[in-house]
């Protein structure tokens, strides 16, 4: 081994370049950290001196910006804006980072000026106190749940990418989800909210469209917001389901062309009222001009809360329940197992679940009554007979024997 006249810079026996740099001692451990290699960041040899004391250099800043001892006073807002929230980003669909980025500023601000190395498990305990608590910020419990389980795993991640020894919030109670049944609408009650919409105007007409579609379809409420004209064959009765819309207002919205899960790519059969509905509404969409979304009174899609505001109109107007977007889908849903008597299988299918499990998972509670038609077929199939005297010697109570009413045989 020979030194060169760059600094970390060696030459060895067979002429080969290579840098060992020396990255001081690590504060948790106190062992000296040291980086040694031939080849630079695209795998191949340095052919000179100054190839590898360039990498070096390099190596040198990225350890200081990643895993060096500025990371030691680096605050919770600082790890998560620079490196948990562009790995998590990277990792999950641009729906599902818009829709946690609520529960993301909230724990920035709960955490945002504390060293990441200095969260303690008293501070960690008494932010899931805060969570539920009445006196704090009073979520549900499956929004605390979400809350909490997503500083957690920030705090894994820290873990795994040597910022922290160990995650002290493994110390504190995760928060369940618990169990919620969530709201919907039985056939009576869409009976009723329809019953209260004028189709004679244009804008009450998508109102009912809209309504109907979601009912009898079981999309979710983007997949249906994405829904085009041509996703509909009026000759096969099919819904072709393969968009979701991500849309953060009227001018800024994106039409991806894959949907929540592999398994919500589904065509969904249409029941011929459907089509008939479908096709009075795209003939009077249609003096608009060219409309491609199907819920779209000018052209451009329907904002979820929009659907929001007019599923609570018309719940107020026909005195049924106050349900969530999502719950169209939940009596969709209902609706299959309630009125069709449908199997989990078929379920599933319209749904878009990834399998029958996840249906039962979700929807079990609505089978409970599905029943009833069965155990009424099972009155009197079984002949009832008893034995005119007993062909035991029963040795029990004697007071029992003498006050044992006496059973007739089936007449």
């Amino acid at each position: 081994m020979a030194k060169t006249s760059f600094q970390d810079v060696y030459i060895d026996n067979k002429g080969q370049f290579y840098y060992e740099v020396s990255l001081g001692n690590d504060k948790i451990t106190g062992k000296r950290i040291k980086k040694k290699g031939r080849r630079n960041s695209n795998g191949k040899k340095f052919t000179t001196a100054k190839e590898a004391y360039t990498e070096a250099i390099r190596i040198k800043s990225d350890y200081l910006q990643s895993e060096g001892y500025y990371n030691y006073d680096m605050t919770y807002e600082q790890y998560m804006n620079t490196v948990y929230l562009p790995y998590y980003q990277s990792e999950v669909s641009e729906h599902t980072y818009a829709t946690r980025k609520p529960v993301i500023k909230l724990i920035i601000n709960r955490f945002r000026k504390k060293k990441l190395k200095d969260i303690t498990v008293r501070e960690i305990q008494n932010f899931r106190t805060w969570l539920l608590s009445k006196k704090g910020a009073n979520y549900s419990q499956a929004y605390a749940g979400l809350t909490f389980g997503t500083f957690r795993k920030s705090l894994d991640f820290a873990v795994d990418m040597q910022y922290l020894q160990k995650n002290v919030s493994l110390k504190v109670k995760a928060i369940p989800k618990g169990k919620t049944v969530a709201e919907y609408w039985t056939k009576n009650d869409f009976e009723e909210v329809i019953s209260n919409i004028c189709i004679s105007d244009f804008y009450e007409h998508l109102c009912f469209v809209m309504l109907w579609l979601y009912f009898c379809t079981g999309v979710r409420v983007n997949e249906g917001t994405a829904i085009w004209w041509n996703d509909i064959d009026f000759d096969k009765k099919e819904l072709r389901v393969s968009h979701m819309l991500i849309m953060l207002n009227k001018n800024n919205w994106q039409r991806q062309n894959h949907t929540k899960t592999d398994s919500g790519l589904r065509i969904i059969s249409l029941d011929d009222d459907t089509i008939q509905i479908l096709k009075a509404w795209k003939e009077r969409q249609s003096k608009l001009g060219k409309v491609n979304f199907v819920l779209s009174y000018d052209g451009n899609p329907m904002l979820k809360s929009t659907i929001s505001r007019i599923i609570k109109r018309y719940a107020k107007l026909a005195n049924v329940p106050l349900i969530q977007a999502k719950g169209l889908r939940h009596s969709h849903a209902s609706y299959l197992i309630n009125e069709l008597n449908a199997s989990v299988l078929i379920v599933s299918k319209r749904l878009g679940h990834s399998s029958p499990e996840i249906t039962l998972k979700h929807y079990a509670h609505m089978w409970s009554g599905v029943d009833k038609e069965l155990a009424n077929e099972m009155t009197g199939l079984i002949n009832i007979r008893y034995a005119e005297n007993t062909k035991i010697n029963f040795n029990g109570n004697q007071a029992l024997l003498r006050e044992s009413p006496k059973l007739s045989p089936k007449s």
